[in-house]
């Protein structure tokens, strides 16, 4: 991994408390209310909290390694600084392959919305997630960029959806819907909470920016917890009315706000949230596009993926070889979730457990390298101790990086 470049500090705690939250909060608060709930019932609440609270010393921990070790490379350098390179590329590999079936995910939750907002039905809804994955690999082959402004207008329009809709239907709350409280036992809220990690991506995103923070040792901690505390309220909040006013169910389940805001401000109101949402789902799959992008190249320039992954496009100097494979793979998962073999609960499933891992690599590489910090190495193990908690009830999903983790090795002992 390239060295980061020395930059100047000026980033005040008001500054950064908005970079958090926008690294954080993101489209899955748009899928997740409802899923959660069909899986775990009112219950579900219970996984928001648990992963509220986890989410302070997963921040913590990514916080205090990108101040002592500011680089872009993010949880795969500092897991490569803790051990070794194979490792550290293991989990650069498990982020890749989560974004692969990210950005998929991410473009059928706004095309849901966009589907259901203007009637087009199932087909409108691929149709419009296709042009999404299109518009999320031309755009970072061509070398366009998302400003900062752009990406705050995306902050600010999820947070006017989630407030609009939760205060909006607060006339429409029965506390019936509150019974029978936990249908499905503990178990589920378990499962909840492993989709629920979903929601709770993006503290690492901050190490490359660290070196721009006035004060890091303070301000990393405060930001952390302010910046949690209010995406936490905020999820809270959408799950709480999801439940609240029954918008979950057979059809509704993956679409659940939208029915929240037709309740607050009837078919107006839900076709300019259909349309709000296009924004908010478009541009996080373009910069998780492109984080893919970039990773897939730093991997193969390293040597652990194909010395093709590595070539840039004669004009416009983006790795246009990791793109095209990223949209070929974008498509296949499309074409799955098209089948109807996995619907879009059990597809997600599957980038999360290697998310889950990654910050689990992350949280262990703290314990390694801070250990000169007991703050951070306290944060480090607590963080460590509940997100293996939450990998445990990953259930079949954790074949997944079973399989990716043993193609690993083989590799590995071949290049050798």
């Amino acid at each position: 991994m390239e060295p980061s470049i020395p930059k100047t500090a000026s980033l005040s705690l008001w500054q950064i408390i908005p970079l958090y939250i926008g690294s954080v909060l993101g489209s899955g608060i748009l899928l997740l209310p409802g899923l959660t709930a069909d899986s775990a019932g009112p219950a579900s609440l219970l996984a928001w909290v648990l992963m509220s609270i986890l989410a302070i010393p997963m921040a913590l921990s990514m916080g205090f390694l990108s101040v002592k070790f500011p680089n872009a490379g993010g949880v795969s350098y500092f897991v490569s600084k803790a051990w070794n390179q194979d490792i550290g590329m293991l989990v650069g590999w498990f982020f890749l392959l989560s974004a692969i079936m990210a950005v998929p995910i991410i473009a059928l939750t706004g095309a849901g919305y966009a589907a259901a907002a203007f009637g087009l039905g199932e087909t409108g809804r691929l149709i419009i997630a296709g042009i999404i994955l299109v518009i999320s690999v031309a755009t970072n082959f061509t070398g366009m960029k998302l400003t900062g402004r752009i990406q705050m207008m995306v902050v600010a329009t999820t947070i006017i959806i989630l407030i609009g809709a939760v205060a909006g239907s607060i006339h429409a709350i029965d506390l019936v819907n509150f019974e029978p409280f936990m249908p499905n036992g503990w178990g589920s809220v378990g499962h909840a909470a492993t989709l629920i990690f979903w929601c709770f991506l993006g503290w690492e995103a901050i190490s490359h920016v660290t070196e721009e923070f006035e004060d890091p040792g303070r301000d990393v901690v405060r930001g952390t917890i302010i910046a949690s505390v209010i995406i936490s309220l905020l999820y809270l909040g959408a799950a709480g009315a999801v439940i609240g006013t029954k918008s979950y169910g057979p059809g509704i389940s993956e679409v659940s706000l939208i029915h929240l805001i037709q309740l607050s401000f009837g078919t107006s109101g839900m076709i300019i949230a259909g349309i709000m949402t296009l924004f908010i789902t478009t541009a996080p799959s373009i910069a998780y596009t492109g984080a893919a992008g970039r990773l897939a190249y730093a991997i193969s320039k390293a040597g652990y993926a194909p010395r093709s992954f590595s070539l840039l496009h004669c004009r416009f100097k983006t790795p246009g070889i990791s793109l095209v494979f990223l949209l070929g793979c974008f498509l296949i998962i499309l074409l799955i979730y098209m089948s109807g073999f996995i619907p879009l609960d059990i597809l997600i499933q599957i980038p999360n457990t290697t998310f889950i891992l990654t910050y689990l690599a992350g949280c262990a590489a703290g314990l390694v390298l801070m250990k000169e910090n007991k703050t951070a190495m306290a944060v480090s193990g607590i963080s460590l101790l509940l997100t293996a908690a939450i990998f445990c009830f990953t259930g079949w999903a954790m074949i997944w990086p079973v399989i990716l983790v043993l193609i690993w090795t083989v590799y590995v002992k071949v290049r050798k």
